[in-house]
């Protein structure tokens, strides 16, 4: 039986941020176990630039931003083990024991004073949204795409369509062009992208790439091989108009849909699970419903950059130190964080009592495109506790607003929204 004080699962940026200054706080002993070989996570494939702006002051790849973490990592002293998977967590009080199997040791219990979870995200495939028609090779995910051909070094396709406009969706379009392919569109269901609008801009605009919106595909052709595929537009309830479809011979279909966060081991270990993000609900420091398990980053909900999952990954780090060094705080009242009209979901979901000091940030994505339109934050009693003006605001960028906490602790509940000029 191995012993740490803080058993960190996933050594993607999150993780080893969490590590880092967990250390930093003053933690002793730092296990992080991932299952893969190296650290980084998916950093490592990512090899465009538009990493560190925030947490480096300048612009990085995946795989330099990554390197950064994992000399960080090292040198902080935490105990790293790799190709090793993690098969559940089980909380006793104060004891949490994380059960982990890897090649050279076998199955092992090892206990922990506080867990932070850090698994990530994955992407929404094929099955998860229905698409009709044969089953040929050629339909791949934008992240297995990149996969084989940042690291792999295969070239997937000629002439290619990508499906959703999701960040590596978009990514991937433009990587395929500089590879020598043709991608035909990316095609969006919705009526506005999902990316960030640089990378509509640096993708797509700047390769000349259509971006057909409120457009979905609705038939796969093909039997060993992708032949094509039917493209036609959706009216306001998102289903195809009979009439406007139209094939468009292909080779490659890349799949940009959406991405889950990673929490099959935080749902068998009984934690509370907020519908809308699919993620753990967490407090201000980053706490689940369970008592010393922390959350952070994309198993948390899906942020847009590697430098917001760092500096949650901080925070949990922080907040795991303080834990296993004063314990826990005697229950106190909670002051829920609501998400009001034209948000869809707010993290954190609720603030303790007594956070007197300082500021807390909190981050919310819109659920649908505004114009010259206020983030405003209001008491249970309508009172305006804050008013920020946006000429812009959508889904496809996480938005983030910062409180002043004296004022917090004397609301019972705060509710964020967003309204139009």
């Amino acid at each position: 039986m191995m012993d740490y004080d803080i058993v960190i699962i996933g050594a993607g940026p999150a993780g080893m941020a969490a590590a880092i200054e967990a250390k930093r706080s003053g933690a002793g002993s730092v296990l992080v176990i991932d299952r893969d070989i190296e650290t980084g996570g998916i950093l490592n494939q990512c090899i465009h630039s538009g990493f560190g702006l925030h947490m480096f002051s300048e612009e990085l790849t995946g795989p330099e931003y990554a390197e950064r973490y994992s000399k960080a990592l090292k040198e902080s002293g935490a105990h790293v083990m790799l190709d090793t998977m993690v098969m559940g967590l089980q909380c006793d009080g104060r004891e949490k024991t994380v059960r982990a199997i890897n090649p050279v040791s076998g199955i092992m219990e090892i206990q922990a004073k506080a867990v932070i979870l850090a698994m990530g995200c994955r992407e929404r495939t094929r099955g998860a949204i229905q698409i009709p028609g044969d089953r040929p090779s050629g339909v791949l995910t934008a992240g297995t795409a990149q996969r084989y051909v940042n690291i792999e070094g295969y070239r997937i396709g000629k002439k290619a369509v990508v499906l959703g406009s999701g960040d590596i969706g978009l990514i991937m379009a433009r990587r395929l062009t500089l590879e020598g392919a043709k991608v035909l569109a990316c095609v969006e269901i919705m009526p506005y992208s999902s990316g960030l609008n640089r990378n509509i801009v640096q993708c797509l605009d700047d390769f000349s790439i259509p971006l057909l919106l409120s457009h979905t595909v609705t038939k796969i052709v093909g039997r060993r091989r992708l032949e094509g595929v039917v493209i036609a537009e959706v009216d306001s309830e998102r289903k195809p108009v009979a009439g406007t479809e139209r094939f468009v011979e292909c080779d490659t279909l890349l799949l940009s849909v959406g991405l889950i966060p990673e929490n099959e081991i935080t749902d068998g270990a009984g934690i509370e699970l907020d519908p809308r993000t699919r993620g753990p609900f967490v407090d201000g420091s980053m706490e689940t419903s369970m008592e010393g398990i922390f959350a952070c980053g994309n198993v948390v909900h899906v942020n847009d950059l590697a430098d917001h999952v760092s500096l949650e990954g901080e925070r949990a780090g922080r907040s795991a130190a303080e834990y296993v060094r004063a314990g826990a705080d005697a229950p106190g009242r909670q002051i829920g964080v609501l998400a009001g009209t034209g948000v869809s979901y707010i993290v954190p979901q609720h603030l303790s009592e007594g956070i007197s000091s300082g500021t807390t940030e909190l981050s919310f994505r819109a659920d649908r495109v505004f114009k010259n339109a206020y983030l405003i934050v209001r008491s249970e009693s309508g009172a305006v506790l804050k008013k920020v003006r946006r000429p812009r605001i959508t889904p496809g960028e996480m938005e983030r607003i910062s409180v002043r906490n004296d004022i917090i602790d004397n609301a019972v509940d705060i509710t964020i929204s967003i309204e139009e000029v």
